[in-house]
């Protein structure tokens, strides 16, 4: 599930945070240490785990060997539930995103939002507003305008019910006075693929699930959902790079910013210096040529929040989460 903008209320602007490394460790691991990722093999919080695991390991990060287990069911509860369940055990460190506090709100689970201990939110995935190449909609306004003339016509796809996708689709019907049909599908990458066959009519994938549609000729992305255009680099098309693609907010969609924070946790209960020793190790891995390398590839932003830092963004997404849900009737508790 991914951010909220500022609009809603929601969001805050990650900030990257210098943490000191520590000369001589008070807590390190003594045993093997197992990421549990909380999507299936190849998704995004797996390629996450994946990339800092590789950089640990290129680097000698950790003292002892790193093993990888996916435990995605439910939407990644099943891995919040094992984490929840390894309490104390700093040898158990948990790699999803924000789900890990809104996905309690709407489904009955065996976690509480804020049981886990946090380390730290690595990076910030961006989203974008998606049609298909040959569609009638060249910008975000032609889409809503469509949208508002036929109310209810227009498939909007995502991955999942009352997940982050739809939750975007909400806000963008809020922010325009439009209403989308949402079809939900199993993941981004099935939805990209209906909407490059003409099955949906838009979507909200993030820039690494439909970039092979966007460098086939089959998608376009007509907007960002951030403040400002993308960093400039590389071409992704022949003639076209991220930072081509303009803010939704300059297209008449008052959705200012919409991003899901790459997030790290441990079990509840770990000592201090283990959550501070795994901060530091991330914050290491942060300045790797392999994380380097995974943040351009996937066109993410980067950050790194002190704990305490991806505590409060975690209070103030949960409360402003709760506001959103609540007149939908989504919310179980």
């Amino acid at each position: 599930m991914r951010m909220f903008p500022k609009a809603a209320a929601v969001i805050g602007t990650a900030l990257s945070v210098a943490l000191p490394a520590a000369a001589q460790p008070a807590w390190q691991p003594t045993r093997p240490v197992e990421f549990v990722v909380t999507s299936g093999a190849g998704g995004g919080t797996d390629l996450f785990a994946r990339t800092v695991q590789a950089a640990i390991t290129r680097h000698n990060l950790v003292p002892t060997s790193i093993v990888v287990t996916n435990k995605g069911a439910g939407s990644g509860a099943e891995g919040f539930v094992y984490g929840r369940g390894a309490q104390g055990d700093p040898h158990k460190v948990i790699f999803g995103t924000n789900n890990e506090w809104l996905l309690p709100l709407v489904a009955r689970v065996a976690w509480k939002p804020l049981d886990l201990t946090p380390v730290t939110a690595m990076a910030f995935d961006e989203f974008m507003l998606w049609v298909k190449e040959d569609a009638p909609h060249r910008t975000g306004a032609d889409l809503v305008a469509a949208a508002r003339e036929r109310p209810g016509a227009l498939r909007m796809g995502g991955s999942q019910t009352r997940d982050t996708d739809q939750t975007l689709t909400l806000l963008i019907q809020k922010a325009t006075g439009t209403r989308f049909t949402y079809i939900p599908f199993r993941g981004g990458g099935e939805v990209g693929v209906q909407l490059a066959g003409g099955h949906i009519d838009a979507n909200t994938n993030n820039p690494s699930e439909s970039v092979g549609g966007w460098r086939g000729g089959q998608v376009r992305p007509v907007c960002v959902f951030r403040r400002e255009p993308l960093p400039v680099g590389p071409r992704v098309t022949e003639t076209q790079s991220w930072s081509d693609v303009p803010t939704c907010a300059s297209q008449g969609i008052a959705v200012e910013e919409f991003r899901m924070p790459r997030t790290v946790f441990l079990p509840p209960t770990v000592p201090p210096a283990a959550q501070a020793y795994w901060t530091d190790v991330m914050r290491r891995v942060s300045e790797t040529p392999e994380w380097k390398d995974y943040i351009q590839r996937t066109a993410q932003s980067a950050a790194l929040l002190a704990p305490a830092e991806m505590r409060e963004m975690m209070e103030r997404e949960e409360r402003s989460a709760r506001e959103l849900y609540g007149p939908e009737g989504w919310l179980v508790n």
